[in-house]
């Protein structure tokens, strides 16, 4: 028996109000002409239930704004509820049919999604299992299986329907598509998929711990060194050479350290007194001439105001011989004025001005005193600097003398031992690298043993997890080999009934899961976009879903088909036996499955007994929003193209 899957109701909130849908049927059609919204709808379906990227046309995103979708999982029923909210789209709004409780809202997203693990629960399955490769080597745990992945095997849509089957042509999906085969048809169990990404990572631990140790094997071989204890027997010898090289230096250390004569003592006090006295020297003649550049200044200084002074003096005398004709005030005539002697012939006040006067001025008499000061002190520093620069050069002649002196002296002792102190410690240098080297060198080869072991331990654990993953294959071994050739003989059952003019023989590729068809995967047999490929499609999902009901595997009683006569065309006898195919699979256990199909129209002779949805132009699938006619929106099937 089948796990219970069933969309009882379908509402859409719309710009213009609410459009309602029912599917008490085990087979509803949906039949239309191409743009009427069929697989809009369908796609909203898909929407609904977050179980993946659904391909929405305009009408949807621009006029609903929220789908609700009645949906009965197992023994439960519950109303979901989704905005085409951008901003309110990754929230999903829940309520228990049966006691009309409101449930906590669900995320759904890019991330971590509770919408995901919510339903993956209502189907009996964790919601952290991951389909990890088996065939390869491969170092990674494996994707994630969704809702989304298990609705690829709920929901055949219009644009893979004559093309693919839940997206077998993309080999990077391949794992995942084969991992969820399993589970729904017991074929594994999340615990064998769980050890099987375990075993994965291992191969990358492994894998990286034998790059490292490659690593220092060539670290090891490029130091000249087979094994451990050469590496030890090499770090002694370093170590007594540091030693010895250390007992050198001390040595010489002690042989360094002078017993000095007092004569030589002497010469190293006069060579720090002269040096003191020499710095002294240099002190001076830097604030000499630092006066001496002061006077200069001051000199400048002073001859510039006695020059000024001079100016107006001479500007003075000059103007007192100019004598006015008219008044510069009021412009009249002073000829036949009458002016006493000393007065002004403007003003007739007693006239201040006397050259006489002016040549002796106090305040250049004062500036003269001022300047021949100044030349006298200037005299006196140049002088002071002169002497000072001599005892400069004094100073430099005597510490020049004296340190000649000194080393002469030392030479004799010193300069012998030196080339030996830097031998021993050149020695003593290369004996210290030497032993950190090999030090390294010791604990590689203490990490070969570490990665050695770390390595066989892992490469036991995954034996230990392989053993454990054959084991517990091996005990599905029985009901795999069942189930598979139930899935082999109800294919060639039903793809012999759709009379496919292209097929002359079929089978099941008991691998990848996928249909044989003349001996060879359907992809490699059949063209794209024909109708052999539909109607094979068709043979292969019926059957898996007659084939889980009989089985008692947890495969969802639900199949939704876009366009299924979309390349059949005029294949008449197909499309007959297509449909009668699937009034014989709700027919066979009424109330346990659900289709719903998508078709342009149903073939003649088709019954009644089953809920028969039509649309036209005028009456589109999305009622409320009036429909712009024939030739007038682009079909979603065109935008993918």
């Amino acid at each position: 028996m089948t796990i219970n899957f069933r969309i009882n109701e379908l509402s859409l909130y719309t710009t213009e109000g609410r459009v309602h849908y029912e599917f008490p049927s085990d087979l509803t059609v949906l039949e239309g002409p191409t743009g009427v919204g069929k697989t809009t709808l369908l796609e909203l379906i898909k929407y609904g239930f977050a179980a993946g990227e659904a391909r929405l046309a305009s009408v949807a995103t621009e006029a609903i704004h929220d789908v609700a979708i009645d949906v009965s999982i197992g023994k439960e029923q519950f109303l979901i509820k989704r905005s085409l909210d951008a901003a309110k789209s990754k929230n999903m709004r829940i309520t228990d049919v049966h006691t009309g409780v409101r449930l906590p809202d669900h995320s759904v997203g890019d991330g971590e999604s509770s919408f995901n693990a919510f339903l993956l629960e209502k189907l009996g399955l964790p919601d952290d299992i991951r389909a990890a490769a088996q065939k390869s080597r491969s170092s990674k745990p494996g994707t994630r299986v969704t809702f989304g992945d298990i609705f690829k095997f709920m929901y055949i849509p219009q644009y893979a329907i004559n093309r693919d089957i839940a997206d077998s042509r993309d080999g990077y999906y391949d794992p995942k598509r084969k991992a969820v085969f399993e589970l729904l048809f017991k074929l594994t169990d999340p615990e064998i998929l769980s050890l099987q990404s375990s075993v994965n990572l291992m191969n990358g631990e492994i894998d990286r711990a034998a790059e490292h140790l490659k690593t220092i094997l060539d670290f090891l071989r490029d130091s000249n060194t087979s094994s451990r204890e050469e590496v030890e027997e090499k770090l002694l010898q370093a170590t007594a050479e540091q030693d010895q090289a250390r007992d050198e230096l001390t040595a010489l250390r002690e042989e360094l350290d002078p017993v000095i004569d007092r004569q030589t003592q002497t010469y190293r006090d006069l060579l720090t007194d002269a040096e003191r006295t020499l710095a002294e020297a240099r002190a001076s003649v830097q604030d000499l001439a630092r006066e001496r550049e002061e006077i200069r200044l001051d000199q400048r200084r002073v001859k510039a105001d006695y020059a000024r002074l001079e100016r107006m003096r001479d500007a003075g005398a000059r103007l007192a011989n100019i004598e006015f004709s008219v008044c510069p005030r009021c412009m009249q005539s002073l000829e036949n004025r009458s002016v006493e002697d000393g007065r002004c012939r403007l003003c007739l006040q007693a006239d201040p001005i006397s050259p006489e006067q002016a040549s002796d001025s106090y305040e250049l008499h004062q500036l003269n005193t001022q300047l021949d000061e100044m030349e006298a002190q200037y005299e006196a520093t140049e002088q002071q600097l002169a002497k000072a620069q001599r005892a400069v050069a004094d100073r430099e002649s005597l510490v020049g003398k004296l340190t000649a002196i000194l080393e002469a002296r030392t030479s004799q002792r010193v300069t012998p031992k030196l080339q030996a102190f830097s031998d021993a410690s050149d020695r003593l240098a290369t004996a210290r690298t030497r032993q950190e080297y090999f030090e390294t060198a010791l604990q590689q080869w203490d990490r070969v043993a570490d990665i050695e072991g770390e390595v066989k331990n892992l490469r036991a654990e995954q034996e230990r997890l392989k053993a454990n993953i054959a084991a517990r294959k091996a005990a599905l071994a029985s009901h795999r080999n069942f189930v598979l050739d139930e899935i082999e003989k109800e294919f060639r059952t039903t793809i012999t009934g759709l009379k496919v003019a292209t097929v002359e023989s079929a089978g099941f590729d008991r691998e990848n899961y996928l249909p044989l068809i003349n001996g060879k995967v359907f992809t490699k047999t059949l063209m794209s976009g024909g109708g052999s490929m539909t109607a094979t499609q068709i043979a292969y999902w019926t059957a898996l879903m007659t084939v889980a009901r009989k089985t008692g595997t947890p495969y969802p009683s639900m199949l939704i088909i876009d366009g299924p006569r979309l390349a059949l065309n005029t294949a008449t006898e197909t499309c007959a036996a297509l449909y009668k195919r699937l009034l014989k699979g709700a027919d066979e256990a009424p109330g346990t499955v659900q289709f719903i199909v998508s078709d342009n129209e149903l073939p003649d002779g088709y019954p009644g007994g089953f809920t028969r949805i039509k649309f036209d132009y005028p009456n589109p699938t999305i009622a409320t929003i009036r429909h712009p006619g024939q030739g007038h929106v682009e079909v979603i099937a065109s935008a993918d193209e």
